[in-house]
């Protein structure tokens, strides 16, 4: 049994190549015990030499570490060593030394390579334990508030006042208080905590210590309220549905499935099984919906009532899209969708299905085949440009009629001239053709073309925003508000739409044409609750961050979208377009929840309130599980190559979904103003 570090020097030695100057590992005795005794001590003299030259880099007092004191010794042995051979002794004397001089550098090696080990090694397991605790914390915090949260009032109260004055807090502030300083004073190493200010460090702790008597108090609360027993909890259990099993084994699955690094490298096949399994229990739910609970109603009444049931059950189903189109004179389509808005229906999983499965050949992910060849490769080349020219000419007129009913008549026409626009720029830096175009002629940044989009971006989010406040202000006009929701959204789509890569447009396409048919046929006839819709929301999010492209490696971030529409490099910008780009799938998809929850609360008032809280559950176990995990798993192999990566991934996954939590905390603090009055 070997150290996997030990073969980088030991084929470089076997290859006549350098030794990598970051290797930790010694050169394997075994490996070339069939040289000379020269050129044996020659190796490992280079070994030596290259272990020590990099200890000097990483630590300050290398030079009273032991192996390099043991090295410099077995540098003055083989000095004598060289001076013996160089006479031209051949006794005994020359090999008893070259064995002993070998031992020397083999003790020396392994000194070196054990210290530089432990240096690669050493993690600051003090302010990870902080970090973790803290996180811990607020996971149960929201866990424990998951019964007021989603419940008819939706109300979640934190109590402060009793928690923080109580003894209890003050006794764990002194012991946490004890423990850092005993742990700061006694760290030999570096440590981030033991940095900061007493100050704040002394509120760090506070905050830890607070947020334990808050758990404590909360969790005696619930237990005082209610008392367990059997009987609820089985009628609970059986009133789960074969979804509510799904998205809750799905869920939990996909985190705890964070554990492996293939899992991780492969993550987008997990989003893919699973979105494709609550496809076809979706299909299941519609079948039941029109067919068996129909059949089922009718078996177990008597015969006088099957009749009044059945007008009944019709009713509930039609009488909503009826009462929308009788006041407004049908198009053709519209009257072909209320005519067979029951097949439509039937048929939406199964489209929804098959545009998840043409959307994973655009872009090859991952690691396992990221090396073949997709799509958006082919689509890309030069050879195929009119073919990628009349394909974003397409995708840009489709994103036009899916988002510009609900919007109102200024941001339609700013949005048509924001995607001619789009064009425009792809054709300048000489992604497409215009359609009179032969070649590409003169390629340029497009920055006129790309500032001209993102005036139109700006003008329908200020619209929107408008329509935001008009509602507020006026407190009873909901129509404003979802307006106003709407035109974010399309706005938000035209920023993608312009810094998405020409090929992925087509994603962007499929999506908004999926939220159409959920929006539609699929929530509207099964009648499911904010939370559940908010779980399959996230679900597509996900999906769709890989869907563009993306993956848990940085080497696949677009960051070439950071400097569309600028000249130089502008740090802050950069970042922003950069970070929407990369999470505009979950991003568009929780936009797009909160327009529609917003439009529910006619019927359900705390729907938007349901969301936004369920969604902060979401975000927060996959990232307080994977803080676990990567703490635990910090000697792994691939720490750095694969779980660091993902770590950063899923930091600033929750950084962007702190933003989508405080528009939904502002748009249910409206809409709760506007109910008050």
């Amino acid at each position: 049994m070997i150290q996997q570090t030990d073969l980088a020097p030991t084929l470089a030695v076997g290859l006549g190549l350098p030794i990598p100057i970051g290797s930790l590992g010694m050169l394997l005795p075994a490996a070339v015990q069939h040289k000379s005794m020269r050129e044996q001590l020659r190796f490992f003299h280079l070994n030596g030499y290259q272990l020590s030259n990099l200890l000097r880099e990483n630590l300050k007092a290398y030079e009273k570490d032991d192996g390099v004191e043991q090295f410099k010794k077995a540098e003055k042995l083989h000095a004598n060593w060289i001076k013996l051979y160089l006479e031209g002794n051949t006794s005994e004397v020359l090999t008893n030394l070259g064995r002993k001089l070998l031992r020397q550098y083999l003790e020396a090696l392994q000194k070196l390579s054990s210290s530089l080990s432990k240096q690669v090694a050493e993690y600051d397991i003090y302010s990870m334990t902080v970090g973790a605790i803290v996180t811990l914390e607020m996971f149960f915090l929201l866990l424990l508030g998951i019964p007021s949260a989603l419940s008819s009032q939706s109300q979640f109260d934190v109590p402060l006042a009793s928690p923080v004055c109580s003894l209890f807090f003050y006794m764990t502030c002194l012991v946490l208080a004890a423990v850092h300083v005993i742990v700061c004073t006694s760290a030999e190493n570096h440590c981030f905590f033991c940095s900061l200010s007493w100050m704040m460090a002394m509120g760090i702790l506070g905050f830890i210590a607070a947020l334990l008597c808050i758990l404590l108090s909360v969790l005696a609360t619930i237990i005082a309220k209610h008392k367990p027993s059997n009987e609820k909890t089985n009628s609970s259990m059986s009133a789960w549905s074969e979804l509510d099993l799904l998205l809750l084994v799905g869920t939990l699955g996909h985190v705890f499935s964070m554990g492996a690094s293939s899992f991780i490298e492969e993550e987008h096949q997990t989003w893919y099984f699973l979105v494709n399994t609550l496809c076809l229990v979706l299909s299941q739910d519609m079948c039941r919906k029109y067919f068996l609970v129909r059949k089922r109603d009718k078996m177990t009444l008597p015969d006088a009532a099957r009749g009044a049931q059945e007008d009944v059950y019709i009713s509930d189903l039609y009488d909503a899209r009826k009462m929308e189109l009788r006041e407004e004179r049908l198009s053709i389509l519209e009257r072909f969708i209320k005519d067979n808005e029951k097949w439509i229906a039937l048929m939406s999983p199964g489209v929804i299905l098959l545009c998840c499965r043409l959307l994973r050949p655009i872009n090859q992910t991952g690691i396992q085949w990221v090396h073949r060849s997709d799509f958006g490769h082919w689509l890309t080349s030069s050879d195929h440009k009119a073919e990628l020219s009349f394909l974003v000419g397409i995708c840009l007129v489709m994103i036009f009629i899916l988002i510009q009913g609900k919007c109102s008549l200024v941001s339609k026409a700013a949005l048509l001239f924001g995607l001619l626009g789009v064009y425009c720029y792809r054709a300048a830096v000489g992604h497409v053709l215009y359609p009179w175009q032969q070649n590409t002629k003169e390629i340029t940044k497009g920055i006129t073309e790309a500032r001209f989009v993102y005036i139109f971006v700006l003008g329908i989010l200020i619209s929107g925003v408008k329509d935001l406040l008009k509602a507020h202000v006026m407190r009873t006009d909901s129509t404003a508000r979802i307006v106003g929701l709407w035109e974010v959204y399309s706005g938000l789509i035209l920023l993608a739409a312009l810094l998405f890569r020409p090929h992925n447009l087509v994603v962007l396409v499929f999506c908004l044409l999926i939220q159409i048919i959920l929006t539609m046929f699929v929530w509207k006839a099964l009648k499911y609750d904010a939370a559940q819709i908010t779980i399959m929301h996230y679900w597509f999010g996900q999906a769709f961050f890989f869907f563009q492209g993306n993956s848990n490696t940085i080497s696949t971030v677009d960051v070439s979208a950071g400097f569309v529409g600028l000249e130089n490099y502008m740090e802050l910008p950069a970042v922003l377009l950069t970070a929407f780009v990369t999470y505009s799938g979950p991003f568009l998809w929780a936009v797009h929840l909160l327009c529609y929850l917003s439009g529910e609360t006619n019927k359900t008032p705390t729907a938007v309130a349901h969301g936004c809280y369920c969604y902060a559950i979401l975000r927060c176990l996959p990232v307080t599980v994977y803080i676990l995990l990567v703490t635990g798993l910090r000697y792994h192999l691939f720490i750095w190559s694969v779980f660091s990566p993902k770590l950063l991934y899923e930091v600033l996954h929750l950084v962007v979904s702190a933003g989508v939590c405080l528009m939904f905390t502002v748009v249910d603090k409206n809409q709760v103003a506007s109910s008050d009055v």
